[in-house]
C-alpha cells in the first residue's frame, strides 16, 4: 500500500521555472507603481490589511493599466516549465495519487504552461483573474490560502478525504512554505535558495527536475 496519498505543489519556482514571483512578473511587465505596491504590501505586514485585501489591491493596478489575458502571456514568455513537470504529474497520477496545487500564484500562470492543468488537479487552490468578452479582467478572486494559510488549505483537503496529514506530501521553494512543509508528512524542498526552509524540510532537492521527487513518494 502506498506510504502517500496526497501531494501538493507550490507553482512559482517549482511547477514553473525561472521565477520567484509571478506576481512581480506581472508588476514588472505592466510598470505599475511601485510605491503604491510598497504600501500595500507594508499594510499587509503591518497587520491592516488581509492578504486578500492586498491581492486585490495589486490585481487592481493591472486592470487599472488595462491588462488584457494575452498580455499575461507575454509578460510570462521569460518563464517555463520545470523540467520532467508533465513526466511527474503523469506518474503521480497513474499511482493513484490525488495532487493538488496550493499556492499563492495566479491562475494565468498554469494555463500558459498547462492548460490542462485541472485534469491533473484535483484541488487547485491560487487566485484567479476571470476575463470578460473582450479579454479584459471582469473579476478576481484572491486567494486566502497563501503565507501560513497554505497548510490550512492541505489540512481542509485531507479532512475531507479522510487522509491523514502523515499521508501528504508538499513540494515548494519559498518560505512562504515553512508552515506547510511542517505539516506534511513529507516536506519536500526543491530548488530551493532558503536555508530557513531547508532546515524544516525531509528531504532537499537542489537539481532542477521534479523528477526527483518520485523516488521519496512513489
Amino acid at each position: 500500500m502506498a506510504k502517500y496519498k496526497l501531494v501538493c505543489f507550490d507553482v512559482d519556482g517549482t511547477l514553473i521555472d525561472n521565477v520567484t514571483f509571478s506576481w512581480q512578473v506581472f508588476h514588472d511587465y505592466f510598470q505599475t507603481d511601485r510605491h503604491r505596491r510598497e504600501d500595500a504590501k507594508k499594510r499587509f505586514f503591518d497587520g491592516k490589511i488581509t492578504y486578500m485585501e492586498w491581492a486585490e489591491h495589486d490585481i487592481n493596478l493591472w486592470r487599472e493599466r488595462k491588462a488584457k489575458k494575452e498580455d499575461f502571456f507575454k509578460a510570462a514568455e521569460k518563464l517555463k516549465l520545470m523540467e520532467g513537470a508533465m513526466e511527474t504529474l503523469q506518474e503521480l497520477k497513474r499511482n493513484g495519487l490525488k495532487l493538488a496545487i496550493i499556492s499563492g500564484s495566479i491562475n494565468v500562470i498554469l494555463e500558459k504552461f498547462i492548460p490542462n492543468y485541472e485534469e491533473f488537479f484535483d484541488d487547485v487552490f491560487l487566485s484567479r483573474i476571470y476575463f470578460d468578452e473582450n479579454d479584459e479582467i471582469s473579476r478576481i478572486e484572491a486567494t486566502e490560502f497563501d503565507m501560513d494559510a497554505k497548510a490550512l488549505a492541505l489540512r481542509k483537503i485531507a479532512e475531507r478525504e479522510g487522509i491523514k496529514l502523515e499521508e501528504c506530501v508538499f513540494v515548494g521553494d519559498y518560505l512562504n512554505d515553512k508552515k506547510i512543509i511542517e505539516e506534511a508528512g513529507l516536506g519536500i524542498a526543491f530548488n530551493c535558495k532558503y536555508d530557513e526552509l531547508k532546515k524544516i524540510a525531509n528531504v532537499c532537492i537542489d537539481k532542477k527536475d521534479l523528477r526527483e521527487i518520485l523516488k521519496y513518494i512513489l
